[in-house]
């Protein structure tokens, strides 16, 4: 898959971590708010080069990375040619951060069949690829990694999300999670998004995407609550879990 930048010029020069072998894991939570009066653009994908250790890296929101990926060869193109000896620079680190996307949804406005736009509570808007303002959190949620081998190849990862079947309040009340949808496109990206636009399949593993052997990939999800039913008010929670896994 050939690198494809975000705008025709050079970008401006949470993390889940392992060897390959294992898993990668981060966890969102959904939340719902409802209030009742009577009753309660496109991808950014670039090759990076072979080298050891091999890695599987997913951030899904807030993450850690000490420096930048790509360091001093973002501004050439490729940013980083295959072989090059100092590549990759920056180290990713673990970040047990489990942001949540949330709506209220007014009483008057409760099952109106408008969807309701969600906000989330991660603040991470900037790319560690190159540090490039890539998402606009809150609106936003940021998702993005990369899968790195020692050599050349036309492999691929899955990343998938362990949706359950419903949100609940604290009465028990639920919501089904196929209500939740999302858009995706980040700022000045270009391309099919690696992390393309969907619903939620209730209680199941579901394919949200997919990252390219040696190469890094990210999208910026708007996450909307469908409204089409009138549940009983309350507030509803539910987790999401995501997961990279290698062959």
């Amino acid at each position: 898959m050939s690198p494809r930048w975000r705008n025709s010029l050079p970008r401006l020069g949470g993390t889940v971590l392992h060897n390959l072998g294992r898993r990668r894991v981060g966890t969102l939570t959904c939340l719902l708010a409802l209030l009742l009066a009577a009753h309660a653009a496109h991808a950014f994908e670039v090759t990076i080069a072979p080298a050891a250790p091999q890695t599987i890296y997913l951030q899904v929101g807030v993450g850690t990375f000490t420096g930048y990926y790509c360091g001093t060869n973002c501004n050439s193109y490729p940013p980083i040619p295959p072989g090059t000896p100092t590549a990759p620079m920056g180290t990713p680190g673990n970040n047990s951060t489990v942001n949540v996307v949330s709506v209220s949804v007014a009483a008057n406005a409760v099952g109106n069949g408008t969807a309701q736009t969600m906000t989330t509570n991660s603040t991470q808007s900037d790319s560690f690829y190159d540090g490039f303002a890539f998402c606009n959190a809150p609106a936003q949620l940021y998702i993005g990694g990369f899968y790195r081998t020692t050599t050349t190849g036309n492999g691929s990862i899955n990343v998938t999300a362990t949706v359950p079947s419903t949100l609940k309040d604290a009465a028990g009340d639920t919501i089904s999670f196929g209500t939740i949808s999302w858009t995706s496109g980040g700022n000045d990206d270009t391309g099919t998004e690696p992390f393309p636009a969907a619903t939620f399949t209730p209680g199941a593993v579901q394919t949200i995407g997919a990252i390219a052997q040696n190469q890094w990939a990210e999208s910026c999800w708007t996450f909307s609550y469908a409204n089409t039913t009138v549940p009983a008010a309350g507030t509803y929670t539910g987790t999401v879990t995501y997961t990279a896994t290698t062959p």
